[in-house]
Order: structure tokens, then sequence, then C-alpha cells
């Protein structure tokens, strides 16, 4: 009870760090019981933790002894699992090398032990309280679609994309897909010598099962804690599908041409590594597989219309998008582990 009253007297401070491919994004917030007092965001140049990264976050964890820092699981080896019986587990991942949770007693989700430990070491300088998994923050942004839908579920980082699969609140179906080792697939990337084509491209919405790109080019002219990797509901409404698609084409015509063509080349990749998961899925006999109709996404990263597009029209699935804030949640999350 005293404890109680005393940490009220101060400001609770929570840090919340995503990696991305080359920078990582910290979110800070002061919160007085209930309210956000303060907060500031910063984005640093590097993938671990540099002096100027230690030193904005310890501007704000001096001001109080109640300071909890979150981050984002980056390891490779991370995924769910459809069982939360032990025995069972094995037939998924590798039980003796990963650090397991059970998600409301439903389904798994693991990660590295090796790849844990390294993160404490990497971030002794400030101490990490809270590693959540992409699974369990995909699960919370989706949960009144998970209890209550039959579909597959996404969330697109910069370099990962974590896909699973519920049928009404049954996990069947969960990968992790790290998009760097695919990167140099040279179906994959489009010719920077045809920068005008490939803008043609995205202004026709060309479908690229139908169509021999050469010939067409010519003819176009041109874990909760590190001990508990666990729990927060954060339910939104979606838009309507024709309003989030006229905000991606508006967003995505004012890029510079380049960068409008390295945006195709990355999304039509995500949509390759999702349609092989898909197939994987359907193929695999451990998994108890139905036919996907319907796809959310969670959109961290601002993709172009081209992923839906090709999504929707190559594979016949009714796509939705929802942006997601990924420190955003890190941060409602850590709240909710010390409610």
């Amino acid at each position: 009870m005293f404890g109680r009253l005393f940490e009220n007297l101060y400001l609770k401070v929570f840090v919340n760090i995503v990696v991305e491919r080359e920078r990582s994004v910290v979110y800070i917030e002061l919160c007085n019981k209930n309210s956000v007092i303060d907060s500031a965001k910063e984005i640093f140049e590097t993938t671990t933790i540099n002096s100027a990264m230690n030193n904005f976050i310890a501007s704000y964890t001096l001001e109080s002894p109640y300071s909890y820092v979150s981050i984002l699981d980056k390891s490779l080896m991370q995924g769910a699992a459809p069982t939360c019986v032990n025995k069972n587990m094995q037939l998924y991942f590798d039980v003796n090398n990963s650090k397991v949770k059970c998600y409301k007693d439903k389904w798994s989700y693991f990660t590295s032990k090796y790849d844990l430990n390294g993160l404490e070491k990497e971030y002794h300088q400030i101490g990490i309280d809270f590693v959540f998994s992409s699974f369990v923050i995909l699960a919370k942004f989706f949960q009144d679609k998970i209890d209550t839908h039959m579909a597959m579920f996404i969330l697109i980082e910069e370099k990962y994309i974590s896909l699973s699969v519920f049928d009404y609140s049954e996990l069947l179906y969960a990968h992790h897909i790290y998009m760097e080792k695919h990167m140099d697939t040279e179906e994959l990337v489009m010719d920077e010598g045809n920068v005008e084509d490939a803008e043609l491209h995205l202004e026709k919405s060309i479908d690229l099962d139908d169509v021999d790109v050469d010939d067409e080019m010519d003819s176009l002219d041109d874990f909760g804690n590190i001990e508990d990797l666990d729990s927060i509901e954060d339910i939104h409404e979606f838009s309507e599908a024709k309003d989030i698609e006229e905000e991606f084409y508006q967003e995505d015509n004012q890029k510079p041409l380049e960068q409008k063509v390295e945006s195709f080349n990355t999304d039509y990749q995500r949509f390759l590594l999702i349609q092989n998961s898909i197939h994987h899925f359907y193929k695999d006999e451990k998994f108890k597989s139905k036919f996907v109709e319907t796809v959310y996404i969670a959109d961290a990263v601002g993709f172009s219309p081209d992923l839906k597009k090709y999504l929707e029209e190559e594979m016949f699935l009714s796509v939705y998008v929802r942006h997601i804030d990924l420190n955003m949640e890190l941060c409602e999350m850590a709240k909710a582990e010390l409610q």
C-alpha cells in the first residue's frame, strides 16, 4: 500500500524502442497516473544504442525512479505456433533454444534465447524491461477482428513481415519473414534503367502475371518483460477501403520517381513473400489449413497501394489496411503490464 502511494508521487517514464533497417526510433512518454504529461520522439541513425540515444533516454529516465524500457523483438527466430502443449511445440520450432510463452492458453509465441541474451548485453546501459513479440502486438492490434473472423493478419515492418492466420481466435498458422534475406533476388528487382517505365506501370496498374515485362516496356516507350513477453486492447474502426486507397495514391504520387520505383520493388517483394507463405500454409500438413479470403494488414511503414492491389488482383483477396504506430503500441502494452 505504502509502495503504491510512494509510486504515485513520481512520474512514470516509458521508453519505447523500435529498430528499423538502418535506424532506431525512440518514443518516450511521461505519465502521472493515467495522464500523459509529456512525450518526445527521436530518430537515431543506428541499429544499436549509441551515446546520442543513451543521452536522450537518460535525460528523461533520470527524472523518476520509475522508468520502463520496452523494445520490439528484433530476433529473426521469433514466431508463433498453434499450440500451448509443450510436447507439440517441437513440431513448429526449436524448443530447447527458444523462450516460449502462451497467449491466453490458446497459442504460443517464442523467440531465440540467444537473441534475448544479446539484447540484454546490447542495451545494458539503459536496461531492458519489456521485450514484445511482433505476434502479440498483431494479436492485440486486431483483437476485434481476430475474435470474430477467419482471416489472415499481417504486420508490415520495414524489414520484417509477421503473418498469421486466425479462425475465430484460433491460431492456424504463423510465419515471421526477414526481408533482407530476399532483397537481391533477381526477379524482385526493377532495372534502374527503366525508371520511366516503372512509373507508367504504377500509373496503369499492369497485371504482372499477364504481361511480358520486356515486350511491354518497349511498346510503352519507356516477450511482456524479458521474463514474461505479454499483454492491451487498442480497438480502432477501419476507414472505408476506398478512402484508404485514395490516401495511399495521394501520398505515393507526391514521391520522386526513384522513390516510387524503390517502393514498387519493395512492395512486389512483399507480395511474393506473402504469396509463398500462404502457399506453404495450404501445403504443409502440420497446419490446419483453411481457404483464406480476407486479409487485415497493420501498416507500420506506409507502403504504396501496389501491395494491396497485388493481393486483391493476383490472389483475389479482400484486403483491409490499418496504420499502426509501433512505438505507441509498445508504450500501451508496457502500461498494461504494470496494471
